[in-house]
């Protein structure tokens, strides 16, 4: 059995993905939304009442939470592994730092876990199947040769923390220009010239829709973003360009677009809807 900690978007997916594969998962909804609920449900994963009856049966454990949230579940986890005795195998897939990777491998080596580092790049297999999943540390191969379906798992050379470096790297240009994009929206909107910007643009950095959906999962960028100020300035480069897009997206998360889930989003969305989605209410 596969677990999950954490089946929302993206989590529900790779669950119904290797589903398709052959493999039972499981996840719990403690203290999960209806919206989760909902998700797992459509996505057939097997609810079990508390994550330490998901840790008793899984023989690798899948943990896609926000970001900020990753500490917290590697804390939880290493309680109850610690209660039940279960020893799965851990594999963070969250959007971390490799120091962030550092503290969730020593949080769950008290409880006699091992942790492998993943990171995703792309969206949830359900939407648009070809995601990659990239995996380091002595135990990837395992995490890589599972069941997978409409996803590509790749084993990063190095350490734990490898894969996340990665991640770090990828997604400071994805969901920087995003930011970007969303930034050069509004204050176009705002002088009037929206549509002549949105034509020179054309369309090679994103989408009006695109950036809606971006919108909707603000709230958690703001952690990666700041994961990967902090990962650029252990690089030895400024960190101050990220904390600026954590700044940007935390703007985003008090908007009307970030309201909404990513996976109702209208892909007819005008760039005016979008901008003026994106005007912050104090």
């Amino acid at each position: 059995m596969i677990g999950l900690v954490g089946a929302g978007h993206m989590g529900s997916s790779l669950g119904a993905v290797l589903r398709r594969g052959g493999h039972e998962v499981a996840t719990s909804l403690a203290g999960r939304s209806r919206r989760t609920a909902g998700l797992v449900g459509e996505a057939g994963i097997t609810v079990l009442p508390h994550l330490a009856d998901v840790l008793e049966r899984a023989e690798v454990v899948l943990v896609v939470t926000p970001p900020g949230a990753a500490r917290d579940a590697a804390r939880s986890i290493a309680v109850a592994a610690t209660a039940t005795g279960a020893r799965p195998l851990i594999a963070d897939l969250n959007a971390t730092s490799p120091a962030t990777v550092a503290d969730l491998v020593g949080i769950l080596a008290e409880a006699g876990l091992d942790l492998v580092d993943g990171s995703i790049s792309g969206p949830p297999p359900l939407v648009k199947p070809g995601a990659r999943i990239y995996l380091s540390g002595p135990r990837a191969t395992e995490v890589a040769a599972l069941s997978w379906r409409d996803v590509t798992p790749i084993v990063v050379a190095g350490p734990a923390g490898a894969a996340s470096a990665v991640k770090m790297s990828t997604a400071s240009v994805y969901k920087g220009l995003m930011g970007l994009l969303a930034q050069a929206m509004a204050s176009a909107e705002h002088y009037g010239v929206l549509d002549t910007v949105m034509a020179d643009l054309g369309g090679e950095f994103g989408t009006p829709p695109d950036v809606a959906r971006a919108a909707t999962k603000a709230h958690r960028y703001v952690a990666e973003m700041r994961e990967i100020a902090s990962a650029q300035a252990a690089a030895g480069l400024s960190g101050s360009l990220f904390e600026g897009f954590a700044e940007v997206y935390a703007a985003i998360a008090r908007s009307e677009l970030a309201a909404g889930d990513p996976e109702n989003v209208s892909g007819k969305l005008t760039a005016t809807e979008v901008a003026r989605g994106l005007r912050v209410s104090d």
